[in-house]
């Protein structure tokens, strides 16, 4: 299951690429593909919550999994500036990005152990 995860994070996060740009280019962001975005990514914390439920691993899966729904929060939070038609600012798609990637850095490391 940890690998599952990993491809779903892997391809949230190519999604999250493609939005980041479009911010970072003064755009909005394709409405569908920011929906797609949190949706894939919830999908992922919740196979991490149930690996975390079902399974006896040391504490890097919860370093991970909270990482991630920091993160999340922060995706609600652009997502609030989306609907509102507004760019949100770029240092939070970076802080938001950051924590992202350090999660799913995390997470690989859990594999690499293994």
């Amino acid at each position: 299951m940890i690998i599952v995860a990993i491809v779903v994070f892997a391809t949230v996060a190519s999604g999250g690429v493609v939005l980041a740009a479009h911010v970072l280019r003064n755009e909005l962001a394709p409405w569908m593909l920011s929906m797609g975005h949190a949706l894939l990514g919830a999908t992922g914390i919740s196979i991490l919550g149930y690996v975390l439920a079902r399974v006896r691993m040391d504490n890097t899966v919860m370093v991970s999994l909270s990482l991630f729904v920091i993160a999340a929060m922060g995706g609600f939070t652009l997502a609030s500036y989306h609907m509102r038609r507004r760019l949100p600012p770029r240092g939070a798609v970076i802080l938001h990005a950051t924590m992202a990637v350090s999660a799913f850095l995390v997470l690989i490391s859990l594999v690499l152990r293994l």
